[in-house]
């Protein structure tokens, strides 16, 4: 029976799955408690869930913290249990325009990348490090968040730099959350034929709007890095090149710290000055806070600016997808979002809306042109389903 074990580091938490036969029989979120001081693991196996306190040590080596547990609860025997791993990788590079079995030169290649994205790459080089060093037998295949965005049209795909410079350097607007736009629809041709034109809004601390056009992807907002795009939970979007290079001349900052301040300081909590949770933003504007009416309204308008530059750039929109923590819970930020966008077809019906929280559901008017839809990504169930075919292929 082929058992994979799903591995999905984030920059604020770790996620792992252990599926058997394609079903999770276990679940793993390591991450900051409540009050943000010290670390809860969430494991979910059968029909029981604990929550146990996590040491940082134990965090930092997440690998053998869980491949400890699972052989405890008999999930798996050891080692020689484990059919696979598959590993979710956020990185530039033609190297990572598709899933690859981890080798040496995957590898090199990675500590290639690191340059380039330090933040995203080297907790995911840590991870390799782990699992060779606990499973140095078993298939490890590198899962591309970018791969669904591969064949992008160039003119969605190119900066503005010369070619010769683009090739050099590899500068192209990679995208990312591809695993997770690959989950939505194949979620959604299990409820309708897939439409021709599809905007999909993967909302949470990393955020992203993909235009999918005849099941393809046709232009997404993040770009050569997940800096790039909306305003996010700490990240700064999209900002003026000018800008970073006054920054760094002005600020005394050095690229790396630089880079630093522009992932876990900017997005929502710059804007607001005190937090990055969308529902405490929600709280704090209700006490009359300017901060997180700020933050809330940016984050609103700048989802709206890629609605409507993506729907122009297709000739339409025939659905509206919200997916990810943000887009799949919070009706308040979907009625925020679609609030003016009646000329344009988008009628959201206000009863639904608010029904639909945590699951599958239309939240459109009946007299609406666009479908609006709310439809969970499960991006541990499309790594696991690529992993399986890596291994088997």
């Amino acid at each position: 029976m082929e058992k994979l074990l799903i591995v999905n580091n984030g920059s604020a938490s770790k996620k792992y799955a252990l599926f058997s036969a394609g079903v999770p029989v276990f679940k793993a979120h390591l991450e900051k408690d409540d009050e943000g001081e010290g670390l809860v693991a969430t494991l979910t196996y059968g029909s029981q869930e604990e929550k146990r306190a996590t040491s940082q040590d134990d965090y930092e080596n997440a690998v053998a913290f869980i491949f400890k547990f699972l052989v405890e609860k008999n999930l798996i025997t050891g080692p020689q249990g484990l059919t696979g791993v598959g590993l979710r990788v956020v990185a530039p590079g033609e190297h990572f325009k598709n899933n690859h079995p981890l080798d040496a030169a995957c590898l090199a290649k990675l500590e290639e990348a690191k340059l380039q994205a330090p933040l995203h790459i080297t907790p995911v080089i840590a991870e390799i490090r782990q699992l060779k060093k606990l499973l140095p037998d078993t298939p490890v295949i590198i899962v591309s968040d970018s791969a669904f965005h591969a064949n992008m049209p160039d003119s969605a795909r190119r900066y503005s730099l010369p070619k010769e410079t683009a090739e050099k350097f590899e500068i192209y607007r990679w995208g990312y959350h591809g695993i997770s736009m690959s989950s939505v629809l194949r979620k959604f041709k299990e409820q309708m034929t897939l439409p021709g034109k599809i905007i999909i809004c993967h909302l949470g601390s990393g955020s992203t709007i993909t235009a999918v056009k005849d099941g393809k992807s046709f232009d997404t907002s993040m770009g050569f890095t997940p800096l790039e795009g909306l305003v996010m939970g700490t990240r700064v979007g999209t900002i003026d090149a000018g800008a970073v290079l006054y920054l760094l001349e002005k600020s005394g900052m050095k690229p790396l710290e630089l880079e630093d301040f522009f992932n876990k300081k900017c997005g929502l909590l710059g804007l607001s000055g005190k937090t990055n949770d969308v529902r405490e933003l929600i709280a704090l504007e209700r006490e009359g806070d300017e901060g997180a009416k700020l933050a809330l309204d940016s984050f609103a308008t700048q989802v709206k600016k890629y609605i409507g530059a993506y729907s122009a750039e297709m000739g339409g929109l025939d659905v509206l997808i919200f997916t990810a923590t943000i887009g799949e819970r919070s009706w308040i930020m979907r009625e925020r979002i679609c609030a003016g966008l009646e000329s344009m077809g988008i009628v959201l019906d206000e009863k639904r809306n608010k029904e639909t929280v945590s699951k599958s559901g239309f939240i459109n008017q009946e007299r609406s042109k666009v479908r609006i839809a709310v439809t969970p990504t499960d991006e541990m169930g499309e790594i696991a389903q690529e992993t399986s075919l890596a291994i088997n292929s």
